[in-house]
């Protein structure tokens, strides 16, 4: 797998007062609370990369030398298994933050399903600035206890819903992670392929197919051009999503 080396920025530097201006995602990422003052101390330390789709971003065991903003584009995350298998954590979009971890060493791979713009900070000096700027640990601590809510939702997704119930469950997750970042909520946009979403709900790439089938016979869904999926009966899969 092609990765970007943390050393280096794949693309340009941008103009990061401009880029922090026109940020469209500013309200859900590290930098959220920070006052113009505030965000001038942050912006010595990052530095804005652009990843290709296919590249890798980080990788799981490796020291966990940088976090990252996600503004653009959207990131698969992912754990190897003992037999080879993949399983896939979670998936990234604008506003998401990544490279949170308890320990020294990144806990799961990160790889751009799209073309993805980073705002890219070095852990470290982004610790140390904590004491100067403690809105900066405070909003981190929040970010943790998100994905720790998260964790606890897919947890029970894998281990009490359906093939339906799952895949309503992940089609209504994306929509409402469409409303926070201001986008309509419908139709739901994935960048992800079947797989990636059958390695994400514990199912077969079959399964996913058949189920999305069934919803599109039964007027649920339909599929629209650019991976989007409209969700024509809402109740009907919110119904779903709760095993009604």
């Amino acid at each position: 797998m092609e990765r970007t080396p943390f050393g280096a920025a794949p693309g340009c530097p941008v103009d990061l007062p401009e880029q922090c201006g026109n940020c469209e995602v500013r309200h859900l990422t590290l930098c959220g609370p920070l006052d113009n003052g505030e965000m001038r101390r942050l912006v010595e330390l990052l530095k804005v990369i652009d990843v290709p789709a296919g590249a890798g971003i980080a990788e799981e065991g490796e020291p966990a030398e940088h976090v990252f903003n996600v503004t653009g584009g959207s990131v698969r995350l992912y754990k190897l298994l003992a037999d080879g298998r993949r399983a896939v954590t979670g998936f990234l979009f604008p506003g998401d933050f990544l490279g949170l971890t308890a320990g020294d060493t990144y806990a799961c791979s990160a790889e751009a399903m799209t073309p993805v713009r980073l705002c890219r900070f070095p852990r470290r000096k982004l610790e140390a600035l904590f004491s100067e700027l403690p809105k900066l640990e405070r909003r981190l601590l929040a970010m943790a206890s998100n994905e720790l809510a998260a964790a606890q939702d897919q947890m029970v997704l894998l281990g009490r819903k359906t093939a339906a119930e799952k895949l309503a469950s992940f089609l209504l997750q994306l929509s409402r992670r469409q409303e926070v970042r201001n986008l309509p909520p419908d139709p739901v946009s994935l960048p992800m392929g079947r797989t990636d979403i059958a390695d994400y709900l514990g199912l077969t790439t079959e399964t996913v197919s058949r189920t999305i089938t069934q919803f599109k016979t039964t007027g649920l869904i339909s599929l629209q051009p650019q991976g989007r999926v409209a969700l024509r009966d809402r109740q009907a899969l919110e119904e779903s999503a709760e095993g009604s």
